[in-house]
């Protein structure tokens, strides 16, 4: 089987990963959690993760009847390192909801046009109008990390957005927007695990890309740069939710628990959404570097 990248991922571990990464991937059982410092010894239960997820999946639906009966907007921003698990907590946060209520914004490189534009507008473009969520999978967040960790902006450039990210952020609060930040993170065995498994998967293939290769020799570039960003734009009116992925289910069940918990709507049942596990979910002191 040909292997994306010339089996770069595989290369890595083999040659350039350090060797307790190396050691932890090659030592553990396929339901192993890798990383010693994560507060669980084991997966969740797949029959629990199930019921709760049926639990939560419902709320969500009632959650998007009284979006679109009161105009309310919602936004969720899903940030994190790469393979944390956000595409599949989108889409199990999605998979039941109307995509014309429940919308996703993933954007692409910018055109040269969007990026002779102020940062911000082709966000703004995306904004939810009365009666709409929208779900970003990354977001106006990428300059306070991929692109600092790769040099694609200057200096100047993130400390602008910095200056101007409260700012826009209030102005989306004031406007009655209500703004949901969700950062996921992995520990770095977790992480190369999951490229590893892309990377002889057929049908995930896909998901690979350059910024992944690239970025497994980067670890400690990007965890400077994420902690400086949770740092700089976590406040109490725009507070970031930091969950700890390294076990997939239980992670969904964090910020989908998270979501709900974070907006009122009509016919909420808190014994439905059920409590967050604290252990994995809270603010800027959860992410471990």
């Amino acid at each position: 089987m040909t292997l994306p990248f010339d089996g770069a991922i595989t290369r890595y571990l083999e040659e350039d990963a350090p060797d307790e990464i190396r050691e932890a991937i090659k030592d553990a059982d396929k339901h192993d959690i890798l990383d010693p410092a994560y507060p669980h010894d084991s997966p969740i239960d797949k029959d629990d993760y199930k019921d709760a997820l049926e639990d939560l999946q419902e709320e969500l639906v009632r959650l998007q009847a009284d979006v679109k009966a009161t105009g309310k907007r919602l936004v969720i921003v899903f940030e994190g390192r790469d393979a944390a698990g956000k595409g599949g907590t989108i889409k199990r946060l999605r998979e039941n909801l109307n995509p014309r209520v429940a919308r996703l914004v993933a954007l692409p490189k910018p055109s040269d046009t969007e990026a002779g534009q102020w940062y911000f507008q082709r966000y703004v473009d995306q904004l939810p109008t009365a009666g709409e969520m929208v779900i970003f999978d990354r977001s106006w967040y990428n300059r306070g990390v991929v692109e600092k960790v790769f040099g694609f902006c200057t200096d100047e450039q993130r400390e602008r957005f910095f200056r101007q990210l409260p700012s826009f952020e209030q102005m989306l609060v004031d406007e009655g927007i209500v703004l949901i930040k969700l950062w996921l993170n992995v520990g770095r065995a977790e992480q190369l695990r999951r490229f590893l498994k892309r990377e002889k998967d057929p049908l995930k293939q896909w998901k690979l890309s350059s910024i992944d290769v690239e970025g497994l020799a980067l670890w400690d570039a990007y965890s400077e740069a994420i902690g400086e960003t949770l740092l700089r734009s976590h406040s109490p009116i725009t507070p970031w939710t930091v969950i700890r992925s390294d076990d997939k289910k239980r992670a969904r069940l964090a910020a989908i628990r998270t979501v709900l918990s974070r907006v009122e709507y009509a016919g909420k049942r808190p014994e439905k959404i059920g409590d967050i596990d604290a252990a994995i979910c809270g603010g800027p002191d959860v992410w471990d570097a």
